[in-house]
């Protein structure tokens, strides 16, 4: 099935400073996640699988290994006018960067033009889930919207966490609030629960048209989607929808699926997203033949687990392996290991995600950590044990203490 009267717009140009120092050489749609994927996969896996083949990804911050990433994994079919295609910011309004989302769209409204669909999505790049967007599409014709927002149920005390979408009986949108420091409306018939914006969006074409023309013109806008285009719309007593994403469903999903979104922008949340996958029934399943999640295919041997001699034995544990790794007796254990990674005689390492060509020398220990790629732990080095020692050797330690090792640093001053 081919949608051929729609547009994806995807914006990817976000700086995550919160995923920093994951985020210092690379967009936050490019953080890899999940051993061999980035970010960005997710989202692209969503269209991709339900249907939508005309796809722009907006991007503007550090965007060197988004642009290598999708260039290289992510080539449709040109002949049946399918693609991806990468939008790099050009300033084409003026000599700015993008002001906002929705001034991000506008900077580029020139592709909404040549392609002259019906409908525009407009999603972020950044969360993890799974959806079949069909579903929200044929919500949005059900309904005879102008704009239809993706929500989801959220306990009510969680409200301060986010932009609170408020809705009527019909899940018509009534109000919207950001990160409220009052108790938000509840949904209907659910008093404990609230509805968070997801921050994706589908528009008709001629009402995105000129909401964006309109909020261009004024100077004092954020030039956002959430904080100005959608209340301007709501006033002008446009067709606004929510469509809630507990009820998307798909081909495989199983009954802990459902509703699945996680915002991977603290080092805190990225970390435990990445855990959560080496449950034995995982939130989010990655190993689905009905919604297969593609990334660039590396050409790489499988990984390899060597050394049985007494405690030099190659093993890993409730882990993810990717392929090119090599465990020469070493142990890991609930570790998610990127490409190329190597662990040493002797060195044991848990709770851990580690990135793409990571050396662990022999007698490493390693605990509740993130390796970025290109790091050369040396032997006898322990990271995770002494919070004060790994900010004194100028690592990251999250609030809920995950140590960070910084990509290609150069790691001298071992126990």
């Amino acid at each position: 099935m081919s949608i051929d009267d729609t547009l994806v717009m995807i914006l990817a140009g976000g700086e995550g400073r919160r995923l920093f120092p994951l985020t210092h050489d690379r967009a936050k749609p490019a953080v890899p996640f999940g051993g061999r994927y980035r970010i960005i996969d997710f989202v692209l896996n969503n269209f991709i699988n339900s249907g939508f083949f005309k796809i722009k990804v907006l991007t503007q911050y550090k965007s060197d290994s988004l642009n290598k990433h999708i260039s290289k994994g992510w080539s449709l079919s040109p002949f049946l006018n399918q693609y991806v295609d990468l939008v790099p910011a050009q300033m084409r309004t003026g000599g700015s960067w993008y002001k906002g989302t929705a001034d991000a769209v506008y900077q580029n409204i020139f592709h909404i033009h040549d392609e002259d669909p019906d409908y525009v999505c407009i999603f972020g790049g950044d969360h993890i889930y799974k959806m079949d967007v069909y579903h929200m599409m044929k919500f949005h014709k059900n309904m005879s919207a102008d704009l239809t927002i993706s929500a989801i149920p959220i306990p009510i005390e969680q409200a301060n966490e986010f932009g609170i979408i408020e809705v009527d009986e019909d899940w018509r949108l009534s109000g919207f609030v950001e990160k409220p420091k009052t108790r938000p409306k509840s949904i209907p018939n659910n008093p404990n629960m609230c509805m968070a914006s997801m921050g994706n969006y589908i528009f008709n074409k001629k009402v995105l048209l000129n909401a964006l023309e309109a909020d261009a013109s004024k100077n004092e806008s954020n030039h956002d989607f959430g904080k100005d285009i959608i209340p301007m719309l709501l006033n002008q007593g446009k067709n606004i929808f929510i469509y809630n994403f507990a009820e998307n469903y798909f081909p495989g999903i199983t009954e802990r699926e459902k509703g699945y979104w996680r915002d991977v922008g603290s080092i805190d949340a990225y970390w435990q997203a990445n855990m959560d996958l080496l449950d034995y029934e995982p939130e989010l399943n990655l190993y689905s033949k009905d919604w297969p999640i593609r990334t660039f295919n590396y050409n790489y041997p499988p990984a390899k687990f060597i050394w049985q001699e007494g405690e030099r034995v190659g093993m890993a544990t409730n882990s993810m392996v990717s392929e090119g790794c090599i465990v020469s007796g070493g142990t890991i254990s609930k570790c998610v290991l990127s490409p190329e990674v190597k662990i040493n005689s002797y060195a044991k390492v848990t709770d851990s995600i580690l990135m793409e060509n990571v050396n662990v020398g022999r007698y490493a220990e390693i605990r509740k950590s993130i390796i970025d790629k290109n790091v050369n732990i040396p032997p006898y080095t322990k990271i995770g044990f002494n919070r004060d020692e790994d900010i004194v050797r100028g690592f990251y330690v999250s609030e809920n203490g995950i140590t960070v090792v910084p990509k290609g640093v150069n790691i001298t001053n071992a126990n």
